[in-house]
C-alpha cells in the first residue's frame, strides 16, 4: 500500500520555538528534540486510501490505544498543520474500520497479512495482530475524535462508518456488563505466561453485575485479575458522554444517545458503589480492579488509563478528595508496583520485571500534578534515566537505568514531549 509523504512544516516550527526556549538546558533540549517528533516521523504513515497507520515502534502492529495516545500530544497542532490534520483524520477513519471489523481486537495489521498471534484460541482474522479485549481501546478511539473535532471543528469526519462505530462501541460495552452470561468472547494463549491468557477456558474469573463493564485485559496487555478494571470504566464514563453528544448532534440518533447516557450512568454508579475501598491509612481510595463480589486489587499500573491518569483523561479534578487519597496510596510503597532507586521513584507494572519504573508513569504523574516542584523533579528524573539514548523507554531499573526494556517505544516519547511543552507554557 502506497504512503503519502508529508512535510509537517508548521509542526517543525513549533518544535523549533520550544527548542529556542530550552536553549539554556542543552540536555533537556536534546532529549525533547529527539522524543517529541519521534512518533510522528518514525511510526506514523499516511496511506493512499486516506487512512493512517500508526505502529508502536519496535512492534509492526497498530494498537488502537497506543496509536491514539501517540498522536494525542500533536493535537495542539492539528488545527494549524494540514499534514497533522490529515494524519489524525486518517487514523480516526482507520480506527473505525478496525472496530467495525472486530471490536474485541486490541491490535491490527496494516493489511490482511495474517501477522501476529494467529494461534491464539479466539476468533482471529488475517487483519488482527492480537485479540485481547481491552475496554480502554474503544474509549481511546472515541477520545481521539473528541480531541480532533475540538481542535479542527471539522464535522465532515462524522461519516457513516463513525456512526456505525459508535453503535458497535455502545453495544460491546453494554454486552460486557454481563460478560458471564451475554458474551461469547473467549481468549487463550498457551505460551506458559499467566498474564497472556484468561483462565476458566478463556472466560476469565467470574464477575457479579455492578453496572460496570468487563475487560479481559489491562492497558499493559496483561490479563485482569478481576474483571472490572476501574480506570478503564472511568475512561468509559468520560467517552460515553462524548459519544452521546455526537450521536445527538451529528447524527440525530436520539436512541443511540439515550443508550450511551444510560450506559454511562450505570457504569458511574458501579464505580462509586463497588470501586471504592476504605483503606486503613489513606481513607477512601479507588481500587484498580474488582469482581463485584468484594474482591479487590489495590494497586496501580503504569499504563494509561491508570488511576493516576484520571485528571488527564477528564474523569475528575486533580483536587478531588478520593483521587488525592488514591494518588497518595499509589505513589507509596503500599502500591505493590511502586519502586524507588538512586535515580528515580515511581510506578511500574507487573508487565515488566519487579522494581522497574515506567517513564509513562513518571510523565503522567507530572501531567496530573499541581505542584511545580514535583513537576520539575519528575522532569529531572526523566532526563537522568534515558541511559544516554535521549529517548524514553518502556521501563528501567531506577538504580541502573541502562537496564531498560523497549529501545523504541513511540507512546512514551510522544507523552514526554507533551509534558515538556506543558512545562514550557507554564514557564518551566
Amino acid at each position: 500500500m502506497q504512503t503519502v509523504t508529508p512535510t509537517y512544516a508548521i509542526f517543525h516550527d513549533e518544535v523549533q520555538r520550544a527548542l529556542d526556549h530550552l536553549k539554556d538546558r542543552p540536555e533537556l533540549s536534546e532529549i525533547f528534540r529527539k522524543c517529541y517528533p519521534s512518533s510522528l516521523l518514525t511510526t506514523a504513515e499516511r496511506l493512499a486510501d486516506g487512512t493512517s497507520f500508526v505502529f508502536t515502534g519496535d512492534i509492526p502492529a497498530m494498537w488502537l490505544r497506543d496509536s491514539a495516545a501517540q498522536v494525542r500530544p500533536y493535537i495542539r497542532q492539528v488545527g494549524h498543520d494540514p499534514d497533522i490534520q490529515a494524519l489524525v483524520g486518517g487514523l480516526i477513519r482507520r480506527h473505525a474500520r478496525y472496530i467495525l471489523l472486530d471490536p474485541y481486537a486490541n491490535a491490527f495489521n496494516k493489511t490482511a497479512n495474517g501477522a501476529g498471534h494467529q494461534t491464539d484460541l479466539t476468533d482471529m482474522s488475517a487483519w488482527v495482530w492480537e485479540r485481547k479485549y481491552e475496554l480502554d481501546s474503544l474509549c481511546y478511539a472515541v477520545q481521539l475524535i473528541v480531541d480532533y473535532v475540538d481542535a479542527t471543528h471539522d464535522l465532515l469526519i462524522f461519516d457513516h462508518d463513525l456512526h456505525q462505530m459508535f453503535r458497535v462501541v455502545v453495544e460491546t460495552i453494554r454486552r460486557e456488563q454481563r460478560h458471564d452470561t451475554d458474551s461469547s468472547y473467549r481468549f487463550q494463549r498457551h505460551n506458559g505466561v499467566p498474564g497472556d491468557t484468561l483462565g476458566f477456558d478463556g472466560r476469565g474469573t467470574r464477575t457479579n453485575f455492578t453496572g460496570m463493564s468487563w475487560s479481559g485485559f489491562r492497558p499493559s496487555d496483561d490479563a485482569c485479575e478481576f474483571g472490572y478494571l476501574i480506570p478503564a470504566n472511568m475512561f468509559a464514563v468520560v467517552t460515553l458522554g462524548h459519544l452521546a453528544r455526537f450521536a445527538h448532534d451529528q447524527y440525530g440518533d436520539q436512541t443511540l444517545a439515550d443508550e450511551a447516557e444510560h450506559l454511562r450512568a450505570e457504569i458511574a454508579f458501579g464505580i462509586q458503589t463497588y470501586g471504592i475501598v476504605d483503606h486503613p491509612k489513606y481513607g477512601p481510595i479507588y481500587a484498580y480492579e474488582t469482581d463485584g463480589y468484594g474482591n479487590y486489587a489495590l494497586m496501580d499500573d503504569a499504563n494509561v488509563p491508570s488511576l493516576l491518569s484520571m485528571p488527564y483523561l477528564g474523569f475528575c479534578a486533580p483536587d478531588d478528595p478520593i483521587y488525592r487519597n488514591t494518588r497518595a496510596f499509589i505513589l507509596s510503597p503500599a502500591n505493590p508496583y511502586y519502586a524507588e532507586g538512586k535515580f528515580a521513584r515511581g510506578i511500574g507494572s507487573p508487565h515488566t520485571p519487579p522494581g522497574r519504573i515506567w517513564p509513562i508513569a513518571l510523565v503522567m504523574q507530572g501531567l496530573t500534578s499541581t505542584d511545580p516542584a514535583e513537576k520539575r523533579a519528575l522532569l529531572d528524573m526523566l532526563c537522568a534515566t534515558t541511559a544516554g539514548t535521549g529517548y524514553m523507554h518502556e521501563s528501567f531499573d531506577p538504580d541502573h537505568p541502562a537496564q531498560f526494556s523497549r529501545e523504541w517505544f513511540g507512546w512514551a516519547n510522544s507523552l514526554f514531549g507533551e509534558f515538556v511543552l506543558r512545562l514550557v507554557a507554564e514557564g518551566l
